[in-house]
């Protein structure tokens, strides 16, 4: 018998709709401000989605949950291949790449719940990394804005998301997920992402990219996201 889920999570996750978030932002740096205020609304779309409601109130399926997982890989992984080299090319030598990697953690959660039920490759995801690729070859600045939009959510918001998604997965006699789960304490590692985005060399136009690019990021995001609202749970799961 499936046991009671905790009691939903207040909405919004982000801190962007809250009074304390002003305060939040005179602790950053002007570039990571600036990118904070950006990518704002994109931020609150993306919660808004069905998938992403469905997982803050306790009742996402464990399919859709490993669904998620199998598309964030082979995005991760890239990120993780050409990141390191593009960001000290652009200034950023110090990101905590070895202590921000998801790949090893996305890699054993697939493997955990490959009990799941298969689902189709993901189009979203295909497309994700098909941008990711372009960009490392034509446009690391654009590629470092996903950098940003990926651990800075896994930080902030995932936290909370992986509360929720691993009292769902044990609700169903699944082991909780590793890919929200840090070594290093959260808060140094926020401070180490955004210090490293401050330390990048961009032209101004570079600069106004970066933004723009976050804001994509986002896209990208939710067109995983929305295809995970449309997945159904086999029945009796």
């Amino acid at each position: 018998m499936i046991t009671t889920l905790p009691s939903p999570l207040p909405a919004p996750i982000s801190d962007h709709a809250l009074p304390a978030d002003t305060d939040a932002r005179k602790g950053f740096g002007p570039r990571v401000r600036r990118l904070h205020a950006r990518i704002g609304a994109a931020h609150h779309a993306a919660e808004g989605m069905a998938f992403s409601r469905s997982l803050l109130d306790g009742q996402a399926s464990p399919l859709q949950l490993a669904a998620l997982i199998r598309a964030l890989g082979p995005g991760y992984a890239l990120i993780e291949e050409r990141g390191p080299e593009l960001a000290a090319a652009l200034g950023a030598a110090d990101l905590p790449w070895a202590d921000l990697a998801r790949s090893a953690g996305l890699a054993a959660d697939t493997a955990a719940l490959a009990v799941a039920p298969a689902t189709p490759p993901s189009a979203a995801a295909a497309i994700w990394l098909e941008h990711l690729g372009t960009l490392a070859q034509q446009a690391p600045h654009r590629f470092l804005a996903h950098v940003y939009v990926r651990y800075g959510g896994d930080l902030s918001g995932g936290q909370q998301l992986a509360e929720q998604a691993n009292a769902i997965l044990a609700a169903h006699g699944l082991p909780a997920v590793r890919f929200w789960a840090f070594d290093r304490p959260i808060p140094v590692l926020k401070a180490a992402l955004h210090n490293a985005f401050e330390q990048l060399e961009l032209s101004e136009a570079e600069e106004a990219e970066l933004l723009d690019e976050a804001v994509l990021a986002f896209g990208d995001t939710q067109r995983l996201l929305g295809e995970l609202g449309e997945l159904d749970a086999p029945a009796g799961s």
